[in-house]
């Protein structure tokens, strides 16, 4: 049986009417999913309010209400909760209805503009091949020992991030692996977690739709780090400009990693090739599956996470040279008769693409023509759009703009925004193909023996979103499918 006074405990509040002393059923912030008995949060969104809901969750059955504004109208029998930020409530609240899970498993959070699905995935697959059962929370999936449930977001919301770090705790899981988005850090979706550790990758533009510039956005990152407590550890990228900063406030014990400073753990890049990299990281050579300078830097924080987490250095080393590339991340596969290299990687910020194109033209020999298929998704930060195209059409041999995810954008006036950031110099090696299909099979046509085709911005996503209908869509199956029928 739950109390409400108990699932109270650690959130500030402001003002009380009514009764704690009620049981409750669950915890709701959707209105549309109060039951009998149940407690509705309301939270001041982005798209809409929930305080505007407060008189239906109560017709609905709700027993309690928790809010930042109290409502005009009190209804006998009601408790009502104000506090100062219903968000934080929710996730304190949250943390406490299932038993605070995250105090009984070693919860390490990895925060960054890129790289986050692909360590958090791989040090899942690391520790579970270890010997250890474990927990993921991703953009991709989120897995409980080997059971799998479908992600809707980087960080979800606080009820389900505590909902399934409980199924952990009740699984046995000892380590648990969870992206740490910046909207999550933001709307307090974290508050309340207790993490053993903190990873930062790097931080580029990205998201600027949703914070106001780049200093917000680095400096909601950096709260995470300011937030660990001291039993943590808080492992940095030192050589991303921004590395130090998140280091600055924290308790946590300290500890770096580079390819280029002084740190803690360091690494070397010996060979790159399309089959794997060869490093040296402190002073081990070590030939992994994984490819480009910024595999090297994920490979370099998966390693020291696992030291700092207790493992051994050689089984460490050993498990790494197994990790295979996570779904829609430098994924690629070789044509049997043309030999033409397919890609299809995730990166959706302009940093991130240039990293993956660096990555291909480092290894490539020059011979080889590199189409690139590149959109930009609708409803989202519009400034990286012109970038975006600027580094496809500077960096490949033809560039390839089409449709990413539209939502409720017009796709050909997303592409034109694009083409606002082409020079004019690289007029000549830019096509614009709205249908995403279409341009796939555009940048088939084009290849020749040995040619590389990178289609870039969804990854791992199997759906295309236009006007608020998800259609099938999966790059990497099109891409062999369109070769597989063009090499007949």
């Amino acid at each position: 049986m739950n109390i409400l006074r108990d699932i109270l405990y650690k959130v500030t509040l402001e003002k009380v009417v009514g009764n704690t002393g009620v049981a409750i059923r669950e915890l709701q912030f959707d209105s549309r999913e109060i039951g009998l008995d149940d407690v509705f949060i309301a939270i001041k969104g982005t798209v809409s309010d929930g305080h505007e809901y407060i008189e239906k969750a109560v017709n609905q059955g709700a027993l309690a209400v928790v809010c930042e504004t109290m409502p005009k109208h009190i209804v006998n029998g009601i408790t009502y909760v104000q506090v100062a930020d219903s968000q934080q409530a929710l996730a304190m609240m949250a943390a406490n209805y299932y038993g605070n899970p995250s105090e009984s498993i070693k919860l390490v959070g990895i925060t960054g503009t890129n790289g986050k699905t692909t360590i958090s995935t791989l040090l899942y697959n690391l520790f579970t091949a270890a010997g250890f059962e474990c927990g993921l929370l991703s953009t991709v999936k989120i897995l409980v020992g080997r059971t799998g449930y479908k992600a809707t977001h980087t960080t979800p919301d606080s009820l389900t991030i505590n909902k399934y770090l409980a199924k952990m705790v009740a699984a046995g899981v000892e380590f648990c692996f969870m992206e740490v988005s910046s909207h999550g850090i933001h709307q307090k979706r974290t508050e309340g977690l207790h993490f053993t550790g903190g990873i930062f990758t790097n931080l580029s533009h990205d998201h600027l739709d949703y914070h106001k510039d780049f200093k917000e956005y680095r400096d909601v990152k950096k709260k995470f780090f300011d937030d660990l407590p001291k039993s943590a550890f808080a492992l940095t990228n030192i050589d991303d400009k921004n590395g130090n900063v998140m280091l600055q406030n924290t308790s946590a014990k300290k500890y770096t990693y580079a390819l280029k400073s002084y740190a803690d753990y360091k690494a070397q890049i010996l060979e790159n090739q399309f089959s794997g990299l060869l490093l040296k990281i402190n002073n081990n050579e070590l030939w992994v599956r994984l490819i480009g300078s910024f595999n090297a830097y994920n490979v370099l924080a998966i390693y020291a996470t696992a030291e700092l987490l207790g493992l051994e250095q050689m089984e460490t080393l050993q498990l790494l040279s197994t990790l295979e590339s996570v779904d829609g991340r430098f994924q690629f596969s070789i044509s049997a008769r043309e030999k033409i290299t397919a890609i299809v990687d995730y990166a959706h910020t302009p940093d991130a693409l240039k990293n993956v194109l660096e990555t291909i033209n480092a290894i490539r020999t020059g011979n080889e023509t590199l189409i690139t298929v590149v959109g930009c998704g609708g409803d989202r930060d519009t400034t990286k759009r012109p970038k975006m195209a600027h580094i496809a059409s500077q960096l490949s041999t033809k560039a390839i703009f089409t449709s990413d995810n539209p939502r409720t954008e017009d796709p050909e006036a997303i592409i034109e925004e694009m083409e606002q950031g082409v020079p004019p110099e690289n007029y000549k090696k830019t096509l614009s193909v709205t249908d995403r299909k279409q341009a796939i099979k555009t940048a088939c046509q084009l290849a020749e023996t040995n040619d590389i085709i990178l289609i870039a911005g969804k990854g791992h996503e199997t759906y295309q979103e236009i006007n608020g209908k998800r259609t099938d869509f999966d790059d990497f199956k099109i891409v062999n499918q369109l070769l597989t029928a063009l090499n007949k």
